[in-house]
């Protein structure tokens, strides 16, 4: 986990933190509690990484460059993201198409 930022590192410990709480009332609880705040951060750190690919394609990076920053995604996912496009979008969209091609 050396490699990867520190807020991350901490999310990842927060969530592994669930995992130490004996009593299971109270592990479910609180579990359910963080995903309640997850569903409504989503959107926020989609809207968050938009922003900052956009920025990262005005310095001049590539959408190459700009996928590999992102774990090593494709060039076309980066410019997806950039143009705010989820991956459930994306697949709806491949899944109409496999559609049409086999009606077709």
């Amino acid at each position: 986990m050396a490699d990867q930022p520190e807020e991350v590192t901490r999310l990842v410990e927060a969530i592994k933190a669930f995992e130490a709480i004996e009593d299971d009332e109270a592990c479910a609880v609180a579990v359910t509690q963080a995903l309640t705040h997850w569903t409504e951060q989503q959107p926020h750190l989609r809207a968050l990484r938009q922003e900052r690919v956009r920025a990262l394609k005005a310095q001049g990076r590539t959408w190459e460059q700009i996928g590999q920053l992102l774990g090593g995604i494709s060039a076309a996912r980066a410019q997806q993201i950039a143009a705010g496009v989820s991956g459930a979008q994306r697949r709806k969209a491949e899944d109409a198409a496999r559609k049409e091609s086999q009606d077709g």
